[in-house]
Order: C-alpha cells, then sequence, then structure tokens
C-alpha cells in the first residue's frame, strides 16, 4: 500500500507531517510519497534519520493556505502540494491521501479531481467523537451545510458502512439527530429523513434506531449520528470547547493546595485515560465519504502522532474496502 502525504499542510507543517509519516513508516511498514517543497522535506527526513525507510518525495512549489478561497484554490494553485497530492491519487500513483489543510479546499479538490462515487449527491466529513463506552461517527460535521433527505439517507449508509467495515461495530445503530426522540419532531427535512431511514430499516439494509436528541450522543445512544453539516458543526465545535473547558477546570481544581495535589496522584492513571479518549491525536483524521479514492482530512493543529494515527485509520479503510461497498450498494442509497 502507497500513502500521500500533503506534507505543507496544517499549522505544524513540514515538521509534524514528516515525522508523522516516519513514524508510522516503522510502525506500519507501507510506502509513502510526500508532497511538497524538496529543499525543507530533505533536510527534515534526514533529522529524523529515515535513510532505509520507503519514503519519497513529489515536488510541489507552492501552498494552499487557510486563507485561500476553497471554492478556487486546487484550481489555481495547481502546483501546490494539495493540488498535486490529489491529482496523484486520481492517477493511481497511491491508495489514499491525506492533508491536515484547509478543509474547504480539500473538499472542493477531492470532488472535482479524484470525483464522487457515481450516484452520490455530496460527500461528507464523519469525525469521530468520543462517547460512552467508545466513539460515535458524527455525519456530516460541516462539509454540506444544505442538505436534502437523500443527502441524509446516503450519510447514514456511508456512516454505516464506515462503523462496521472499518471500526468493527457489528450492525452499527444509526441515529437521525433531532431535537426530540417522537417521530413526530423535527422540520420538514428531518421528518421526511426518518421515514427514509425507517424504510432502509425494515428492508434489513440498515439498523435505524430512530430520532436521537443532541444530549444523547455523547451517552452513546448510537453509533452513527446523521444530521446536515450545519447542525453537525455546531455539535463538534461545541463536544470539543465542553471537553476543553472541563478537563481545564478538573486540572484547576488539583492544583488548589497541597490535598488535591496529592489526591491527583491517585487518580492520574484515570486522568490519562480520559485525556487519551479526547485526543485527536488518537483518532488521527476522517475520510472524505462519498469521494472515490481515500481522502483523508486530519486536523489542522495536528502533531507527529496525530499523522500517524491518520495513516493507520486511512490503511484500514483502504483494507475494508469501504468506496467499495459504498459502489455496490448505491442502488440502495438513490431517490
Amino acid at each position: 500500500m502507497k500513502l500521500i502525504i500533503d506534507a505543507m499542510s496544517g499549522d505544524n507543517a513540514p515538521e509534524a507531517m514528516v515525522a508523522g509519516c516516519v513514524m508510522a513508516a516503522r510502525e506500519f511498514g507501507q510506502e509513502y510519497i510526500l508532497v511538497g517543497r524538496e529543499e525543507a522535506l530533505r533536510p527534515l527526513l534526514a533529522r529524523e534519520k529515515a535513510d532505509g525507510l520507503p519514503i519519497a518525495i513529489q515536488h510541489a512549489d507552492d501552498v494552499i493556505d487557510m486563507h485561500d478561497d476553497p471554492a478556487t484554490a486546487v484550481r489555481q494553485k495547481k502546483n501546490a502540494s494539495m493540488s498535486v497530492a490529489l491529482r496523484l491519487l486520481r492517477d493511481g500513483a497511491g491508495d489514499a491521501m491525506i492533508s491536515a489543510g484547509n478543509t474547504g479546499a480539500l473538499l472542493s479538490g477531492a470532488t472535482l479531481v479524484v470525483k464522487r462515487v457515481k450516484g452520490i449527491r455530496r460527500a461528507a466529513l464523519p469525525p469521530m467523537l468520543p462517547c460512552k463506552n467508545g466513539h460515535v461517527l458524527l455525519v456530516d460535521a460541516g462539509a454540506n451545510t444544505e442538505c436534502t433527505p437523500e443527502y441524509l439517507l446516503q450519510f447514514a449508509y456511508m456512516g454505516s458502512f464506515y462503523m462496521e467495515k472499518v471500526m468493527g461495530v457489528a450492525r452499527p445503530r444509526v441515529g437521525l439527530v433531532n431535537n426530540g426522540a417522537e417521530d413526530t419532531k423535527g422540520d420538514p427535512l428531518r421528518k421526511e429523513t426518518y421515514q427514509l431511514l425507517r424504510q432502509a430499516d425494515e428492508a434489513g439494509r440498515i439498523r435505524f434506531v430512530g430520532n436521537v436528541e443532541g444530549s444523547d450522543v455523547p451517552k452513546g445512544a448510537c453509533d452513527v449520528a446523521v444530521t446536515d453539516g450545519f447542525t453537525g458543526n455546531v455539535m463538534l465545535k461545541t463536544v470539543e470547547g465542553v471537553a476543553s473547558f472541563l478537563v481545564g477546570e478538573i486540572k484547576t481544581m488539583f492544583l488548589t493546595n497541597a490535598r488535591t495535589k496529592l489526591a491527583y496522584l491517585l487518580v492520574k492513571p484515570a486522568m490519562g485515560a480520559l485525556k487519551k479518549l479526547l485526543s485527536t491525536s488518537e483518532v488521527g483524521g476522517a475520510p472524505f465519504l462519498g469521494i472515490s479514492k481515500p481522502v483523508f482530512k486530519a486536523h489542522g493543529s495536528s502533531d507527529a502522532r496525530a499523522i500517524r494515527s491518520a495513516v493507520r485509520q486511512a490503511m484500514n479503510f483502504v483494507q475494508a474496502d469501504v468506496v467499495g461497498e459504498i459502489e455496490r450498494n448505491i442502488e440502495h442509497m438513490t431517490l
């Protein structure tokens, strides 16, 4: 397997991208293509003592940054690392592509260059959120702010395939994020989507557990939480903000005095487990579901460990053949 990495993307590029790639090569094997400015990448590979590792460099002398217009960046900056990496993936030079860059530009580029699976109306971005007893896939989390019932139906199918094939969840529970659990709740979009998901459940194609309220998602009410990108992005940012606030408050509480510091030593292992659960470095990245080849978005602030985790996720995605599963079921996913 060969992984293509946009080495100039993200807040900590190119250092974190190179270090993460080297970490992944040593742990997972496989082959890698680092795309970016060769004069910047070679010294970093030397610093990481990467001689002998299967890592190649594809030179790209431009960069798409966070301020570039997502709709035109890939077209206008054809020599940018993201643009070159997407074309390499399209042309079969690698099996998956990873970037920590501009989310909108990456989605636009993946759609225009790599293309969607035929029949998929919109690609979705599904981050993994921590919840009781594991994780829940939130789909969509910002790629599509305005949706139709058909979009949400497709998100449900694709999210279910991902959780089953990549995460190993047998018959994933699909929930529709709504303002109440009753089947009469919600706006027209939610009500129409509810009926489509119920029909898919009755046909035995997905496991629909009904409407779920936002407060129930972190409690593990479902394995796949389906919503439009606007609502999903608000949920994602709220969860991230609350998690950061609570961890900070807990830390402050334990540093109050000598007694609380002593108490911290007793709960330190549990605090470490909580920090790991909330860490983006452990999850790594999320795929754009619906694109014809695996394109992964890593968090913009990714460190080396996060890139290593994104590589692991991308490898699992390729091995599970999620794209093939979507293609084989497309007839059930269109209206």
